[in-house]
């Protein structure tokens, strides 16, 4: 099951957030504050990317394809 597109949008757009806070963070914070954000943003960039490779197995289970 896709993610639903109200999901997708928050998801961007707390993405697009945190670029922003990673931007401001890189020139006046610690090296460890950058660091956690650019964490977090990859974790998010995850679960998007990690939701089209499960919508992709699933669509191979239900057409009866063996991996």
């Amino acid at each position: 099951m896709a993610l639903s597109k109200s999901v997708e949008e928050s998801l961007k757009e707390a993405e697009a957030s945190l670029r922003n806070a990673l931007a401001y963070a890189a020139r006046q914070e610690r090296p460890l504050v950058c660091n956690s954000i650019a964490e977090v943003i990859c974790h998010i960039e995850r679960i998007q990317s990690f939701d089209g490779l499960m919508d992709k197995l699933e669509s191979y289970q239900n057409k009866g394809e063996k991996f």
